[in-house]
């Protein structure tokens, strides 16, 4: 029996529909409601229209959020009920597991490494970028297009290029080799290679956002201010310390943050990369191993909020910082 595509996709479409309608039910049932309670028009108008985010975030963020917190102190496997075990999920992941610390390390270690260095480039590609120069859209655009290329085929060209026996990174080492007398390096198996090799796919997000975020802040500084340190007698270095670096120092100060985030939760490059096991692993692919490859759901949710406590620790250790390096125009100190 041959089942066209329209019955195939005919119940989900009824769910659509219905999802879609309720939604919109739901609006003007609001809408009504406040006009019920003498809201003025254009608030409940407003109130009305923000409804559908409204929903959405309850119950595909806040819901899940607050699920999650829940889960960390069950032991759950997705086909049975959640059963309360306090904080057993905790203790093991300090006392009983041997691969979380080595996890934890790595990805520290990993974060400490790529941000600073991902920082210090993206300010250097954004004042390169910054240039009066011939044709500086063009290098604008093939610097970006890092920002726009997947994630995982990035990854895979990476795992290719760091190969040991076919690799271009190897293959353009091969004088040096042949020079030292060594044999070439194995990247991804060696454990003191892993985080240099790491570390330089991290590079590769140097040339995207962040230096397009740079480049405005950049643009963002008052002509006039250069012009003044040009009467002072001020050389390029100088002006850079006391005229780029603090009028910039709130755009640095945001591309730390989310480096510091998006370090901390780096999964693709390593999700699609195998590493030796005894070295660890990034927390994040600990976290989806343990939820999808073993049923832990429970352990993965208390792992999970593990690492976004480490990431509430640090942003705020940043921010706290903040007031003795970032400046902001007109700030009264």
């Amino acid at each position: 029996m041959v089942i066209s595509a329209w019955e195939t996709y005919l119940p989900t479409f009824i769910r659509w529909c219905a999802v879609g309608g309720g939604v919109i039910l739901s609006m003007i049932g609001l809408y009504y409601l406040l006009r019920f309670f003498k809201v003025k028009p254009e608030v409940a108008n407003g109130y009305a229209l923000i409804l559908p985010w409204i929903l959405g975030f309850l119950i595909w963020n806040l819901y899940p959020f607050a699920r999650s917190f829940y889960l960390s102190f069950t032991q759950y496997n997705m086909f049975q009920p959640p059963q309360w075990i306090g904080l057993e999920n905790y203790v093991r992941m300090f006392t009983k597991d041997p691969y979380f610390w080595p996890s934890f390390r790595l990805t520290l270690f990993y974060a400490a490494l790529n941000v600073p260095l991902g920082l210090i480039g993206s300010i250097l590609v954004a004042l390169l970028l910054n240039r009066p120069i011939k044709g500086i859209g063009i290098w604008r655009t093939i610097y970006y297009l890092p920002a726009v290329l997947p994630a995982a085929a990035v990854a895979l060209l990476w795992r290719w290029m760091f190969s040991p026996t076919s690799g271009l990174i190897n293959f353009t080492l091969q004088p040096v080799y042949k020079l030292l007398n060594m044999r070439p390096l194995e990247w991804f198996t060696d454990p003191n290679l892993l985080m240099p090799a790491f570390v330089i796919m991290g590079m590769w997000g140097v040339f995207g956002a962040n230096t397009v975020i740079l480049l405005a802040g950049l643009k963002n500084i008052p002509k006039e201010l250069y012009e003044a340190a040009d009467i002072d007698g001020a050389t390029g270095w100088s002006k850079f310390i006391h005229v780029t670096l603090p009028m910039l120092s709130p755009t640095i100060f945001y591309n730390l943050v989310t480096g510091i985030i998006g370090s901390l939760q780096i999964f693709t490059q390593a999700f699609f990369i195998p590493i030796p096991r005894a070295s660890g692993t990034f927390l994040n692919v600990k976290i989806y191993q343990e939820a999808f490859s073993f049923g832990n759901f429970g352990y993965a949710s208390a792992l999970a909020w593990f690492l976004l406590v480490v990431i509430l620790l640090l942003t705020l250790l940043v921010f706290r910082s903040s007031a003795l390096w970032v400046y902001y125009e007109g700030e009264k100190r």
